[in-house]
Parts: C-alpha cells; sequence; structure tokens
C-alpha cells in the first residue's frame, strides 16, 4: 500500500476533506451555539436552585433537541431554496432541463451533508457540557459539575476557534482563546442577571 504524501493533511487523512467550507461554518457556528447555550443553561439552573444533575441534564437535552432541530430544518430549507434558484439560472443559460443530471444530484448531497452538520454542531456543542452533571451526587458536587461544564464548553470554543484558525493559516491558540473567552463572559453575565 503506498505512503499518503506528507504535504497531505490531516482533514484529507482522516476523510473530511469531503465536507465543504459551507457544512464547517455551519457546524462551528452552531456548535458555538450551542457550548453558550449549554453555559447559560447550566449556570442558570445552578444559581435557580435546581435540585439534582438529573434534572440539568433533561433542561439541556430539551434545549439541545430544539437548536438541532432549528439547525437542520431551517440549513435544509435554506439550502433548498439556494439550490433550486442556482439550477434555475443553470438551466436559463443552458437552456436545458437539469432535472436528474449529476448536477442536481450533487447540489441535493450538499443540502443533505449542510443540514447534517448544522444540525451536528449545536448537538455536539451543547450535550458535551452536560455530561459533568450525570455524575453530580455521586462524585461530584452541583457546583463542582457546574463548574466542570462551564470549562468543558470553553474547551469546546476554545477547539472551535483554533480549528477555524488552522484552516485559515491563523494563530490557533489566539482564536482558541478569542473563542473561549465567549464561554467566560456568558456564564459572568448568566451569574448577574436578575432572579
Amino acid at each position: 500500500m503506498r505512503a499518503k504524501p506528507d504535504s497531505e493533511s490531516l482533514l484529507q487523512r482522516v476523510g473530511f476533506d469531503s465536507i465543504g467550507p459551507i457544512a464547517r461554518r455551519y457546524f462551528v457556528s452552531n456548535g458555538f451555539d450551542g457550548a453558550l447555550t449549554g453555559v447559560g443553561i447550566t449556570v442558570g439552573a445552578y444559581l435557580s436552585g435546581v435540585p439534582d444533575g438529573l434534572t440539568v441534564v433533561k433542561i439541556g437535552l430539551s434545549g439541545a433537541v430544539g437548536l438541532t432541530t432549528s439547525g437542520v430544518w431551517s440549513v435544509w430549507e435554506i439550502e433548498r431554496a439556494e439550490m433550486k434558484a442556482e439550477l434555475h439560472d443553470i438551466e436559463d443559460a443552458m437552456l436545458t432541463d437539469l432535472s436528474d443530471t449529476e448536477i442536481e444530484r450533487n447540489k441535493n448531497s450538499n443540502q443533505v451533508i449542510n443540514a447534517l452538520m448544522s444540525g451536528l454542531g449545536p448537538l455536539f456543542g451543547l450535550v458535551l457540557p452536560l455530561v459533568p452533571f450525570l455524575f453530580e451526587g455521586a462524585t461530584l458536587s452541583l457546583l463542582q459539575a457546574t463548574i466542570f461544564s462551564v470549562a468543558i464548553a470553553v474547551g469546546v470554543l476554545f477547539t472551535f476557534g483554533a480549528y477555524m484558525a488552522s484552516i485559515s493559516r491563523q494563530r490557533w491558540y489566539i482564536a482558541g482563546i478569542r473563542m473561549g473567552i465567549a464561554g467566560i463572559v456568558v456564564a459572568i453575565i448568566s451569574i448577574f442577571l436578575p432572579g
């Protein structure tokens, strides 16, 4: 078996290079929303006196369902409209019907990938920070679970920033820190909200 060339990117080696820039943007943007929503939910739940970690997980999962559904549904409709508009423009320019062609199939495939990535982003961003609450009562107090949850969300945000910087040849740690700070800001604002 032939070795992969050194110039081949990590994304190509893993197989993620087939995910286009629009799908990546949807994943990171909606994942960012999910992680920040997770911070707001977990800090708000703790400060509101939610009695146990399982309740926080249930609340968080409800938020994840809403954000994931929103991500998939909205992008499905957006991409469907854009795809049809692009197809009509191409058909008008070529004076031909492109139904059941490779062009239409490629556009349909992009629509599916973009919608799925749009939904996976917030699911990943919100569910991962809920994990510490599964250990509340056994190994963690509610406060400790909340602190770990915020730390995980900040880590997720940092990872998003570092990833986006790596594909744009920026300093990954600077972009990671910039994104991570957003989680800390949301946590601080949540602490000072009335009620």
